[in-house]
């Protein structure tokens, strides 16, 4: 039996212990705006056993899947006693059997725990390999830091001894501070600010965020934000902010060794991930705290030709 109605994919994430946070159907109602959201999922002995969540948008009469704003990974996920390879074939060609009809392309990340891609393939679907950075946790606080490169951890003794580290001021702090690093870049503010206030809130009613500010206490001045977000396997550094006029304080160091320890020792996890980027300046800065490349795929697949000539179109 097939479905793929949402309300099925709700019970199941329901069941399973490792569902990784931007797959969460309550994450999904946040993220997803601009279209919706379904899942196609495939049944064995009356459960569950394979699931795909997408997000489904329209442009010019266009249907298309794509990825959600702060949305890293989605992509197939199955339950973990069917997780061999023989039944990865036979459970993902089902769930790409059932995508909506008469789609123009299809473009997802997918989580980590997809290492094998060849039913896509097979399928005329191809993929870019991804990379992103992951700090294992299971070790000490001490080799942690120890692993840190050098540089940095001098900056954040030295910020650690000027700055104050809270979690309890505005939203709109961070908002603004994301701003400001995005406008030091040419860039307009990607997030508005009544969507990170929805999804600060899901996530604080799941028990899974967290917000991080440094602030210099003898002027009163912000200078860095962070929002720490988790599942039950991984915290994720979801996001953060700098005043461009105060970077050189080390605050944004700072801010990500405070999300470490507090995904160590309060959360609990094994892994910190970075959110890494395929930005070889932002990439540096990641493995100078000890990071580990992590890849994942990007599976695209166009079946509409003039779709396909307008993203070649859009890269020139």
């Amino acid at each position: 039996m097939h479905t793929n109605h949402s309300d099925l994919y709700r019970s199941f994430a329901a069941e399973v212990s490792d569902l990784p946070l931007f797959m969460q159907p309550w994450y999904l109602d946040v993220v997803c705006r601009g279209g919706s959201w379904d899942a196609v999922t495939v049944q064995k002995g009356g459960k569950t056993v394979a699931a795909l969540p997408y997000f489904l948008k329209q442009k010019f009469g266009w249907r298309y899947i794509t990825m959600p704003q702060v949305c890293k990974q989605m992509g197939p996920y199955l339950h973990p006693e069917y997780r061999s390879l023989k039944w990865e074939m036979r459970l993902y060609e089902d769930l790409i059997a059932q995508f909506p009809p008469g789609l123009a392309a299809f473009e997802q990340n997918f989580n980590y725990l997809v290492t094998n891609w060849l039913p896509f393939f097979w399928q005329d679907f191809r993929q870019t390999t991804m990379y992103s950075y992951v700090l294992s946790l299971t070790d000490s606080e001490d080799l942690i830091f120890k692993n840190i490169e050098k540089n940095y951890r001098q900056k954040i003794r030295a910020a650690e001894a000027k700055l104050l580290i809270s979690h309890d001021l505005p939203l709109t702090e961070l908002h603004r501070l994301i701003g400001l690093s995005f406008e030091r870049q040419g860039l307009d503010q990607p997030l508005d600010f009544s969507f990170l206030e929805c999804l600060y809130t899901a996530l604080y009613e799941q028990g899974c965020g967290k917000l991080f500010f440094a602030t210099d206490p003898s002027t009163g001045a912000l200078h860095s934000a962070a929002l720490l977000a988790w599942d039950n396997t991984s915290a994720y550094y979801l996001m953060s902010g700098d005043d461009p006029a105060l970077r050189a304080s080390g605050a944004a160091v700072l801010l990500k060794w405070e999300a470490i320890q507090y995904a160590k020792n309060v959360v609990g996890v094994p892994v910190f991930d970075f959110e890494g980027s395929m930005i070889r300046g932002v990439e540096q800065g990641r493995r100078d705290f000890g990071a580990q490349q992590r890849p994942y795929f990007q599976v695209l697949r166009e079946w509409s030709t003039l779709w396909k000539w307008g993203k070649f179109l859009k890269r020139q």
